[in-house]
């Protein structure tokens, strides 16, 4: 193939020769996620515990829950958007120093929340806040740039992400804890899983099924599709903003009922064969779950703890997708063969066990449950990071990049 037919984005790719950590977005990302949501779990337990005490001018459950959702979360998005962009726009990717620079950025935040009583948390807010700021700038830029509207509804739910984030820091700083701004930051993610995941796991789940399962697909998307989206950011916004109110509670049924039905409508069913495939399936149906467990918890909250919703999407829809897109995605852009390897389906399993166990353990409060959830996110996280660190840190062969 001579130069003059390759794309631009493909050479600049294929010709980058510094660190292969920075030669593409998933790479610093996927792998500094993972390795700060296993960390961020280690420091947590003994926090909750009461064993540990950190140099954070936020609580305990307040770093819990903002390094969960804006730093480990937060950096898969941008190794997401910044692996994804390139290929929505044709336009080249971001590497090489910008990428090392917005990396470290990432890293200057999570080091400043981390000694944010020591540093004070006004420059912690400004330094964290920075990071999805200039993800959203570098995103939008190139988006624009290539004209690719369709996808700037992402940058809407970034843009809500990056006003949890600071609506968060605000409340920490004039109120000593965060509320509002926590369940902006989990809204958002939700949203962002409703609308990518509603696009990606029919998608690939069409792709695979055509290839080696001929017979029922995945229904297109359609006005069911719109209405169950429509419907779940509905209910997402009134829990913001009422989050003990009866409609909001009668807003979340509805929702997780509808995307229940748009779930079913992906024949989920017919891809237990492929189980990079069947995570994507898994993780979309605690979105659901979620839904149902906060409409309960509201209704009935002597039965239903909302904590059970909670970590039914953290834990569950973020914790289980996240895996799914990051070992896909280094598979396929490392060229490697998309299959689920052993280390890689435990590495579900463990994630799958953490979540069971985090949503048992809201039910039925014990001290193993809660370290059964922690380690066994532990050892599915900083197993990606040992199984897939190799490859995210060296070059992929020269045929990979040639058939791209």
């Amino acid at each position: 193939m001579s130069d003059a037919s390759v794309p631009a984005a493909l050479r600049r790719r294929r010709d980058y020769a510094g660190p292969a950590l920075f030669s593409y977005g998933f790479r610093p990302f996927f792998l500094g996620g993972a390795v700060w949501a296993a960390l961020a779990i280690l420091l947590w337990l003994p926090q909750y515990f009461g064993e540990l005490t950190l140099p954070t001018a936020l609580g305990p459950l307040d770093w819990h829950v903002h390094e969960m959702i804006f730093g480990y979360v937060s950096a898969v998005i941008a190794g997401f958007l910044l692996t994804a962009i390139p290929n929505w726009t044709g336009r080249l990717p971001v590497n090489g120093y910008t990428l090392a620079a917005l990396a470290g950025l990432w890293v200057a935040g999570r080091i400043a929340i981390f000694s944010s009583a020591v540093i004070g948390e006004d420059l912690a807010a400004v330094v964290d806040i920075a990071f999805l700021t200039v993800l959203a700038a570098a995103a939008t830029r190139e988006i624009t740039a290539g004209k690719n509207w369709r996808n700037l509804r992402v940058l809407v739910m970034l843009l809500v992400l990056i006003a949890g984030n600071i609506v968060f820091h605000l409340e920490v700083i004039w109120r000593g804890s965060a509320n509002y701004g926590a369940r902006i930051g989990v809204a958002a993610v939700v949203a962002l899983i409703m609308l990518i995941g509603g696009r990606i796991v029919p998608s690939f789940t069409r792709n695979w099924l055509v290839r080696m399962n001929p017979g029922r697909l995945p229904q297109p998307f359609g006005r069911f599709d719109a209405f169950a989206l429509a419907a779940g950011i509905a209910a997402l916004v009134a829990w913001i903003a009422l989050p003990q109110h009866a409609v909001t509670g009668v807003l979340a049924l509805v929702a997780g009922a509808l995307q229940s039905v748009r779930l079913a409508r992906w024949a989920g069913d017919r891809t237990f064969a492929d189980r990079l495939v069947l995570i994507l399936h898994v993780a979309y149906a605690f979105v659901p779950l979620g839904f149902l467990f906060l409409g309960a918890a509201i209704l009935w909250p002597a039965d239903f703890p909302t904590s059970a919703a909670l970590h039914a999407w953290t834990a569950g829809a973020f914790g289980l997708m996240t895996l799914a897109v990051m070992t896909r995605a280094s598979l396929g852009h490392t060229g490697r063969d998309l299959v689920a390897s052993i280390p890689t389906q435990l590495i579900y399993l463990a994630a799958l066990v953490a979540v069971l166990a985090r949503i048992a353990a809201a039910f039925a409060p014990s001290v193993l449950l809660l370290h059964l959830a922690g380690f066994a996110w532990v050892a599915a996280f900083a197993g990606f990071a040992a199984a897939y660190g190799p490859l995210l840190l060296r070059h992929p062969p020269a045929w990979a990049n040639a058939g791209s």
